[in-house]
């Protein structure tokens, strides 16, 4: 009973919002969409498809998802690999890890964070959004928790046999991490998907902006909020991230049972 309560709390708000985006304006402003389309229609979907910004928003979006994530994910198990392996293999691991974590609860700060990225030349850059979220400590730790259920002796017998690092962490490693490496690329893609500050601080060019942005820009700022195409865009800027997660929901639930790589 509590999950299917917990279910209709996370499933209705999405509904609603598809609703609305389906429904005539009439409807909307009359507050006569409850939990079905009044009115009918696409118009809201045509309207937002027809803006010249939009397209240009989502594959500004694109690019940056495609550009930061995969960077990231090297990154995050370049970083993850060193620190899982014991303090034999790698001495000062927990001097590491304490600089991992205390970066992730006490950040520098909005101010230095700005003077930095606009120092290096990363203002109204893609490469901008791209490095300025390059590494995400949760999910280095959360890829370091996922590294330790390999056990060691798998990659003790590779170098046994011959191999490299390199080669033991590309052939053995990587295909028995796969379901952690498909959660931690979930957590990468949906934070870079839907960050909205970083773009909405280093980006001033019109043509630059992602989708978040272009969200806030068509409907923040006015005083009157057409909700019919704000529904819209909404349910056409989640999707990717539904798309993913229904593909990904498979892999999601072994990474987050995993207890080691003997099983496999």
């Amino acid at each position: 009973v509590i999950l299917i309560a917990v279910t209709l709390i996370c499933i209705v708000p999405v509904w609603y919002v598809l609703c609305v985006s389906l429904s005539s304006r009439e409807a909307v402003n009359a507050g006569q969409v409850a939990l079905w389309p009044v009115g009918f229609n696409l118009l809201s979907y045509k309207k937002i498809m027809g803006e010249t910004a939009f397209f240009g928003s989502f594959l500004v979006s694109i690019k940056r998802v495609l550009l930061g994530t995969g960077i990231s994910m090297v990154c995050i198990l370049m970083a993850a690999f060193p620190l899982s392996r014991t303090k034999k293999q790698f001495p000062k691991r927990d001097i590491f890890m304490w600089i991992f974590v205390f970066c992730m609860l006490f950040n520098g700060g909005t101010v230095p964070w700005y003077i930095t990225m606009k120092n290096y030349n990363l203002m109204d850059n893609i490469f901008g959004l791209v490095l300025g979220t390059g590494l995400q400590v949760f999910n280095v730790i959360l890829a370091v928790n996922f590294f330790k259920n390999l056990p060691v002796e798998l990659e003790e017998a590779a170098w046994v046999d011959g191999a490299t690092t390199m080669q033991s962490i590309r052939k053995i490693v990587s295909p028995l991490m796969f379901p952690g490496i498909c959660v931690v690329f979930i957590y990468t893609f949906s934070g870079s998907w839907g960050n909205f500050f970083i773009p909405y601080i280093l980006l001033s060019s019109a043509d630059k902006q992602p989708a978040a942005v272009l969200l806030y820009q068509f409907f923040g700022q006015h005083g009157s909020i057409s909700y019919g195409p704000l529904a819209a865009f909404s349910v056409i800027y989640a999707l990717p991230s539904i798309i993913l997660y229904i593909l990904s929901q498979n892999y999601m639930s072994k990474g987050f049972t995993m207890s080691g790589a003997a099983k496999g």
